[in-house]
């Protein structure tokens, strides 16, 4: 009898938690039965809480995440629009199908965290940190990535449409295929990074380091590098710009303006599994 009383017990809290009445006055406990199974708590709070590794889907839109330890946790179809992620260590994380968009993520660590195709678009990323995050497909537009690092991370086929990057540090990142189209990367490091078929139109890269920057077949439509350091003319022999594109002085590229660019790009992720059916409540005893 005390066995299936504890499982009643049980049940009821995942059944509380999946109607989303957990609040900031709830035990570390039953907040991490919480996140272990999913449900929804959209505005609560979950700062300085320590949640390693655990597994959010669900509505947690607004939710207060300041200074919390998610190191190693999941975010699967989980909606997380406009919380409050700062300073959070997120240290190898996953997101599948997950959306920060609009999240302050200002100082967080994201360092190894791995998904496919999240959303931060409109996200404050300042001084975020992403190095060696694998995040092919991400959608950073309109984002604030001030001075965050993405260092050695795989960015491929990632949409970083008019992001202000100032001092953003993508060294040695892989960005193969990237949009980044009317952005802000003055001061930015491109050192070492692969830009093979990125589009770079219109965006700003004053004093921004190329150097050893791979730039095959890169779009440079109207794009403004006069500034720009390190750039070498071997590296602009295959990119594509127009009469709009400024090169530092002595240097060229293509006019491709009007002409079919036939460049590999990487194949899309796959898309998000379907959101988990929520548990069926045990039977009563007879």
């Amino acid at each position: 009898m005390a066995r299936v009383l504890s499982m009643l017990a049980a049940a009821g809290a995942l059944f509380l938690a999946l109607q989303g009445t957990a609040s900031a006055a709830d035990s570390d406990r039953e907040v991490q039965r919480m996140t272990a199974f999913g449900g929804s708590c959209p505005g609560c709070s979950l700062a300085r809480r320590k949640l390693t590794g655990a597994a959010f889907s669900g509505d947690f839109r607004g939710a207060i995440l300041t200074d919390t330890d998610l190191r190693g946790a999941s975010f699967t179809n989980a909606d997380f629009g406009g919380a409050n992620f700062i300073r959070a260590d997120m240290r190898s994380s996953s997101f599948l199908g997950a959306n920060f968009g609009g999240v302050n993520f200002t100082d967080a660590h994201l360092d190894g965290v791995e998904g496919a195709g999240p959303n931060f678009a409109g996200a404050n990323l300042t001084r975020a940190r992403f190095t060696s995050a694998s995040l092919a497909g991400a959608n950073f537009t309109g984002a604030s990535l001030v001075d965050a690092k993405l260092d050695s991370a795989d960015l491929t086929g990632t949409t970083l449409t008019g992001v202000d990057a100032r001092r953003a540090d993508f060294h040695d990142a892989s960005l193969t295929g990237v949009r980044l189209n009317k952005g802000r990367f003055d001061d930015a490091s491109f050192r070492d990074a692969t830009l093979q078929g990125a589009d770079m139109s219109g965006a700003v890269f004053t004093r921004a380091d190329f150097h050893d920057a791979s730039l095959e077949g890169v779009l440079l439509f109207g794009a403004d590098l006069a500034g720009a350091r390190g750039l070498e003319q071997d590296q602009l022999s295959t990119a594509c710009a127009d009469r709009a594109t400024r090169l530092p002085p002595g240097l060229s590229a293509r006019n491709c303006r009007g002409l079919a660019i036939n460049v590999r790009l990487p194949k899309a992720p796959p898309a998000p599994p379907a959101p988990p059916a929520p548990p069926r409540a045990p039977k009563p005893p007879r």
